[in-house]
């Protein structure tokens, strides 16, 4: 049996699995979109933005209790975490799409597959750096 808190911290971290995959699912269609404007490379950090957003006001309102910090504090610990990553999903999405999958023949939709796997992988330390420093409490910070 799981103490109330440890039940707390699972249900947190599965509404910020969710808010995280909407936002996701937001930064992924925003990069099809850019992409007919500019290159795969410039439309993942575009796109990048877009979920970000996305993804803070989401976690704010309905992931994390409110830490007591003032908004534009909190977005800026929100986008030093998602700088980490970005470079991880920058240089996964680009370095399958790009030098991978072409070595690989693999040419089922590279580039969505190279995204889609990119901005699987910061999900947990995301998590991590938000809960901690993003929306820790002021009194922690």
């Amino acid at each position: 049996m799981s103490s109330p808190a440890a039940q707390n911290n699972k249900k947190e971290f599965i509404q910020f699995m969710l808010v995280g995959g909407f936002a996701a699912g937001v930064n992924f269609l925003s990069r099809i979109v850019f992409s007919q404007w500019m290159g795969f490379s410039t439309a993942v950090i575009a796109a990048y933005g877009v979920g970000m957003v996305t993804a803070y006001l989401l976690s704010k309102f309905l992931v994390f209790k409110p830490s007591g910090k003032k908004a534009h504090e909190e977005f800026f610990h929100f986008s030093l975490i998602n700088i980490a990553a970005v470079i991880q999903v920058w240089l996964i999405s680009v370095g399958l799409a790009e030098y991978l999958f072409p070595w690989l023949g693999f040419m089922f939709y590279p580039q969505e597959v190279a995204h889609f796997i990119g901005l699987c992988v910061p999900v947990l330390s995301s998590y991590l750096g938000h809960k901690h420093f993003t929306f820790a409490s002021s009194s922690k910070t």
